[in-house]
């Protein structure tokens, strides 16, 4: 049927539509980012298809549990929620050179050896360069298939012959629908890409991972209706020039969002860090002042972590305030808490809090021991390096109950840690433990004779 076509305008960073070409976005702020787009509006019969659609009551669907694939890489099967749904559509972003395609190749090389059918297609690298960074991984079976194409008809065309069970599509911004009239990349491009893959992947029953690049500002390029479409978003993070990465899920239809998993990159690939306590802590001095641990939950697994601060006296009229791995607003709230009501005379001088290991936390858990951190390093006080602390400071310098102390306190154990600062609200959570617990009400309690500072 002959439609009337009609020029619109997208936002190449978030997808915004307008009937009429803007200079600044409304809904991301971008400068010069629209780009013209042609639609076709087709007349639909709506009763016709009112009748062909089938309704049922919600008792008379069956819920089965849902088919999962276990990876054999811990990491990522928990993030997933426990393993690999079948139908699934699953959006992995991150920063370039982040090791998306790494990780990736090497889940489809664990499940090529469990007997499954992959089909790993690539529109950036040719046949040969996935095979030269294959080869550092080690032997890969021949259930793996390759195929370089960015042509999207060629790809359905393929998956629905070989019928694979799994895909990997690297990347959705380089495939081109030759229904759409507009370049590889675009806002229309992108939207009507992913909804062909949606549509294999619940047709066909076929796990599809779709690799998406990011912008600038960390957000994955293309329409938001993108993360939208799919079932699970993940964000591949962490300092390309360093060697850990953090795959974090944003999204998952099957699973918490809570969960992350944790890696090292390696010349053969990524390994898995199954104890991230251990990894974050490596390399910590033996004494000095100005440092303490902390710990934080990342889902259902608790992380211990150092936290470092720095106050020395400012040379300028207006002291400086650095925060790395944490909220910059809440290290100058909590510096206000100690000048306020302890009388630290914090105004003169510059202060620089970090997270050790390069981990970002926006848990409010990690208050007491930032804290410590900049007390200690102000009055030039060591900590006790065996010391854990944890618990959210409010504005009147109490100290807060905070979520899973038991396992916090298990973890500190587990490592070797003697002494624990806590609140004491969460004095009843806690179970008989070889690690002597001190409870504390306000910051107060800590910096007194006896409350564990020293």
């Amino acid at each position: 049927m002959a439609g009337k076509k009609n020029i619109v305008y997208f936002c190449s960073e978030c997808g915004y539509e307008s009937s009429k070409w803007m200079g600044q976005c409304p809904s991301c702020g971008a400068w010069n980012s629209f780009t013209e787009q042609v639609q076709e509006k087709l007349s639909r019969s709506g009763e016709k298809k009112a009748r062909e659609a089938i309704v049922k009551t919600i008792n008379e669907i069956i819920s089965d549990d849902e088919d999962r694939t276990i990876t054999g890489i811990e990491e990522f099967d928990r993030v997933l929620g426990g393993g690999i749904v079948k139908g699934s559509l699953v959006l992995v972003g991150g920063d370039p050179g982040i090791g998306k395609s790494t990780l990736l190749l090497q889940v489809s090389r664990e499940l090529s050896h469990k007997h499954k059918k992959i089909l790993y297609v690539s529109g950036e690298e040719s046949l040969r360069q996935i095979k030269l960074r294959a080869d550092r991984m080690g032997q890969f079976s021949d259930n793996l298939l390759l195929l370089s194409e960015t042509d999207l008809s060629v790809i359905d065309g393929v998956i629905r012959k070989i019928k694979p069970d799994m895909v990997v599509i690297d990347s959705i911004q380089t495939m081109y629908n030759d229904s759409v009239n507009s370049a590889p990349g675009s806002v229309s491009q992108v939207r009507e890409s992913t909804a062909v893959l949606m549509q294999l992947a619940k047709g066909l029953n076929v796990t599809i991972f779709v690799v998406g690049h990011v912008t600038k500002e960390g957000m994955v390029a293309g329409p938001r209706i993108l993360e939208h479409m799919v079932d699970t978003v993940l964000y591949f993070e962490g300092d390309r020039h360093a060697s850990y990465r953090i795959l974090r899920s944003v999204k998952n239809r099957f699973g918490s969002t809570d969960e992350i998993g944790v890696f090292e990159m390696r010349n053969s690939g990524l390994r898995e860090v199954i104890n991230p306590s251990e990894f974050m802590l490596d390399g910590r001095a033996e004494e000095g002042s100005g440092s303490i641990c902390t710990c934080q939950m990342e889902g259902t697994r608790p992380i211990l972590m150092e936290v470092q601060a720095l106050v020395t006296r400012s040379n300028f009229g207006m002291p400086r305030r650095t925060a790395a791995g944490m909220d910059y607003n809440r290290v100058n709230l909590l510096m206000a808490v100690l000048e306020k009501r302890w009388g630290f005379k914090l105004s003169d001088f510059d202060a620089y809090v970090n997270i050790a290991g390069g981990i970002r936390v926006t848990e409010p858990a990690i208050d007491l021991a930032v804290c410590l951190s900049i007390i200690s390093s102000y009055k030039d006080i060591n900590i006790d390096r065996y010391t854990v602390a944890f618990g959210e400071v409010g504005l009147g310098g109490e100290v807060r109950s905070v979520t899973f102390p038991d396992q916090r306190v298990k973890e500190a154990a587990k490592l070797g840690f003697k002494k624990v600062i806590l609140p004491y609200s969460n004095l009843k959570n806690i179970s008989d433990n070889d690690i002597e617990i001190i409870p504390v009400k306000t910051v107060r309690d800590v910096i007194n004779p006896g409350g564990g500072l020293c």
